[in-house]
């Protein structure tokens, strides 16, 4: 039997993948790898991980996820910076979920070393 591929698009099962940001055994590498792990976050319900995850600045003091909203695909459009050699970046993409898609241009910042995610613009 096969293991099914992260949430987050990439082809590697989930424990390799986003699964050991969420368990924080390893730091996303970079802005576009921890937007994927927050995706991923969304569809496996791990409102303590976005949290972590959130900007102090913009971080909400708690996160209600509805848990009938089933996320059904990440497609990323554009990235800026966010690697290793930046403080921060922006992500532009779309997550398609039952009934829609949710397209935004996403901005990260690293605090302390760690990509945090600060805020995102709705794009139409």
């Amino acid at each position: 039997m096969t293991t099914p591929a992260c949430p987050c698009g990439r082809p590697e099962p989930y424990e390799r993948c986003c699964g050991r940001f969420h368990a924080g055994t390893a730091a996303a590498p970079s802005a576009e790898a921890l937007m994927r792990s927050r995706y991923s976050a969304f569809v496996k319900g791990d409102a303590g991980y976005l949290l972590r995850t959130w900007h102090p600045r913009t971080r909400p003091t708690r996160l209600d996820l509805d848990p009938g909203m089933r996320w059904t695909g990440l497609e990323i459009l554009d990235t800026a910076d966010g690697s290793a050699f930046h403080a921060t970046g922006t992500v532009t993409f779309r997550a398609s979920y039952r009934g829609g898609s949710l397209h935004e241009r996403s901005r990260f910042e690293r605090v302390d070393g760690a990509w945090v995610y600060v805020d995102g613009e709705i794009l139409g």
